[in-house]
């Protein structure tokens, strides 16, 4: 049922309550004296973490996500597992934890922050509940805010990208968790971050690796963790960036360029002997890849078209199922391939990835960034939109271009003062680590950089369509 229009009015009515919506409306309220009203379908803040499957954990250090004033976690270092020696990971829970008490213990006390859960934005400054039906305008005085754009989708809301006839056990992959018999073999599909997790929480759950069919349509470059530190890592972290520019600048092809990030320790793959054709940015240990290599079974005959009772057709052929065999559900999209807009229009705010994939401090430095008194115009040239990463020459494009951004920041002296202090940002505590090391390092990318970005517009110019979008398509 529904009623009139209710009615009212705030600065910025930001859409969306997951972890960008929360960094950008925390950074805003740290520095501006205004009201905002937040609106998400959700019942709770948090996005996708709401719906994570009960094993996932973020595959970077807790340490630098979530919003800038509130730290997550304990800043602790692991001392078991295959994360053992690195920073904290935080569980889905604890994240959803986090959220809900920077809502409850920082916004509404606020007085300056009103949340609609349960609330579908309808365009045009209305919003309606999905309890009630009540429709709610809203006066906007200053901007629109879409904290939408980066939502990544996940197994347990996305329907499989195939077929599954009648009788298939076809599960996502968080009801892994409610098995309460073995099956006869456990058939994982998907090739991304989310396909490793489950195969990793198998294989520590007692699965034999023998008992997993591995569904791989193309393989993935992975990021070495050891690489992705903060606090002392952080000289570890800066030595990884200087890397990936000197293998583009030293190298021909963006093929060779990885196999000198292979050798120097801050790419990894799955399988020595096949070229990943992926890079979204995703994180493993040596110890996790070395785990998962146990799986032998692995099928690379393409995406999957439909799974039948005794059979599995693929892009590029079949392989043999059963009735007592469960399939796992890991192809859903997770980040979004969105095209870069505008951040800052007139009226809006769309929130998009700026500093190498890193969303919640992209996010926070826009809040920040919207509370000082530039043009449309500048705040974009600051703020350019970066892109998720999908190919192997995505990525090197990412980190490329969030290095452009970056070194723009030096005009800006105030915006480059908020990212050094920001506890979001990995390489915070750089100045503090081995000087000795990090003034050669700081040699070594002073010379590569420039080279290196030629080196991706030559690239880029032998890229396919869809690559070349994300980059001209601004």
């Amino acid at each position: 049922m529904s009623s009139a229009a209710d009615t009212v009015a705030t600065d910025y009515l930001v859409v969306g309550a997951g972890a960008v919506g929360m960094a950008f409306v925390d950074a805003l309220i740290e520095d501006a004296d205004v009201d905002v009203v937040m609106v998400d379908r959700q019942a709770a803040p948090g996005g996708h973490w709401l719906d994570a499957y009960p094993f996932v954990q973020l595959h970077q250090p807790s340490a630098n996500y979530g919003v800038n004033s509130t730290p997550l976690g304990a800043d602790r270092i692991d001392q078991d597992g295959p994360n053992r020696g690195f920073h904290e990971l935080a569980t889905a829970a604890e994240i959803c934890s986090y959220f809900d008490g920077i809502l409850r213990h920082r916004f509404l006390p606020s007085g300056r922050v009103r949340f609609f859960p349960m609330s579908e934005h309808l365009g045009d400054g209305r919003f309606r509940s999905n309890l009630t039906g009540q429709v709610t305008e809203v006066t906007v005085r200053r901007r629109v805010v879409d904290a939408t754009y980066l939502a990544s989708k996940v197994p347990a809301t996305e329907p499989p990208p195939f077929e599954v006839a009648d009788g298939v056990r076809c599960i996502p992959i968080g009801d892994l968790v409610h098995l309460h018999e073995p099956p006869d073999r456990l058939v994982v599909v998907g090739a991304g971050k989310t396909s490793t997790d489950a195969c990793t929480w198998l294989l520590r759950n007692g699965t034999s690796p023998e008992a997993i069919t591995w569904i791989r349509p193309r393989d993935v470059w992975f990021m070495n963790r050891a690489n992705f530190q903060p606090g002392p890592g952080a000289v570890d972290t800066f030595a990884g960036v200087v890397h990936e520019l000197e293998a583009l600048a030293a190298t021909a092809t963006i093929d060779e360029a990885y196999d000198h990030l292979e050798q120097a320790g801050v790419m990894l793959r799955l399988d020595p002997e096949v070229r990943p054709g992926m890079a979204r940015g995703g994180t493993l240990t040596v110890a996790e890849v070395e785990e998962l290599r146990e799986i032998r079974d692995v099928v690379r005959l393409g995406h999957v078209r439909r799974i039948e009772r005794d059979r599995i057709v693929l892009e590029d052929g079949t392989i043999p199922t059963g009735p007592d065999h469960v399939h796992v559900h890991c192809a859903a999209q997770g980040l979004p391939h969105t095209l870069p807009r505008p951040i800052f229009e007139d009226d809006a705010i769309t929130l998009q990835c700026v500093s190498r994939m890193n969303p919640t401090l992209s996010a926070a430095m826009t809040g920040y960034l919207e509370t000082t008194d530039r043009s449309t115009e500048e705040k974009n040239r600051l703020l350019p939109p970066n892109p998720y990463s999908d190919t192997a020459l995505d990525f090197v494009r990412a980190v490329l271009m969030g290095l452009r951004a970056e070194m723009g920041w030096r005009s800006a002296p105030d915006l480059q003062a908020w990212v050094d202090a920001s506890r979001l940002n990995v390489l915070r505590d750089l100045g503090s680590t081995d000087g000795e090391r990090l003034v050669e390092l700081q040699g070594r990318f002073l010379t590569a950089v420039g080279p290196a970005q030629a080196k991706l517009d030559e690239l880029l110019a032998h890229a396919t369509p869809a690559e070349r979008e994300l980059v001209l398509g601004q």
